[in-house]
């Protein structure tokens, strides 16, 4: 029981609005300590009452808001809590999916104050879009990047593009490089 005391992920909150995180955090937790079947819809399931009851307090006590403790306080049974939960807060993909759409239609290259910034937020879109089950591809991160250069960086957004990147993570790489190259230059001829 001292092992509940050293979890480290958020509780959820009774709005749901972590509810896509929170449930990642909880299928993680269950599958390291080897009790993710006690959530899952199978009928041959190898849990024991005692790890059910571990889990059922794992939930209860620890990871989700006081408000939806005392809501829940009556199911000791983790699938079934499970199943509850993902009853009333699984609709967070109909939400987080036209804000994640509307993110990545307008998201622009020039409109972020560094590439670190840019690097930041289209990993943020592109994790959102996968927790709602839509996927971009590298090429799909590669193409938005190259459209979006400012009308001024034409010739830029042409060499990179003629050097056939196939992994986002590399352009950011270069990109970031050439920053970091053209800042020394500047320092050099500096007097």
């Amino acid at each position: 029981m001292s092992n509940l005391n050293k979890l480290d992920f958020i509780a959820l909150e009774v709005s749901g609005m972590n509810y896509l995180k929170w449930v990642q955090d909880v299928k993680l937790h269950l599958t390291a300590k080897n009790l993710r079947p006690a959530i899952e819809d199978k009928t041959n399931n190898p849990v024991g009452e005692v790890e059910k009851a571990t889990i059922a307090m794992i939930f209860i006590q620890r990871h989700i808001h006081d408000a939806l403790q005392t809501e829940y306080l009556a199911e000791v049974d983790p699938r079934a809590l499970w199943v509850t939960l993902d009853d009333r807060f699984d609709h967070q993909n109909d939400i987080f999916l036209p804000e994640a759409r509307h993110d990545w239609r307008h998201l622009g290259f020039q409109d972020l104050k560094s590439m670190n910034e840019y690097n930041s937020e289209i990993c943020r879109i592109r994790s959102l879009l996968k927790f709602c089950n839509e996927t971009l591809t590298e090429e799909d991160l590669l193409d938005k990047t190259y459209l979006t250069f400012s009308a001024t960086n034409i010739n830029l957004q042409q060499q990179y593009n003629l050097q056939k990147f196939t992994k986002f993570s590399d352009f950011i790489f270069v990109l970031l490089l050439t920053k970091r190259q053209n800042q020394l230059l500047m320092k050099n001829h500096q007097p």
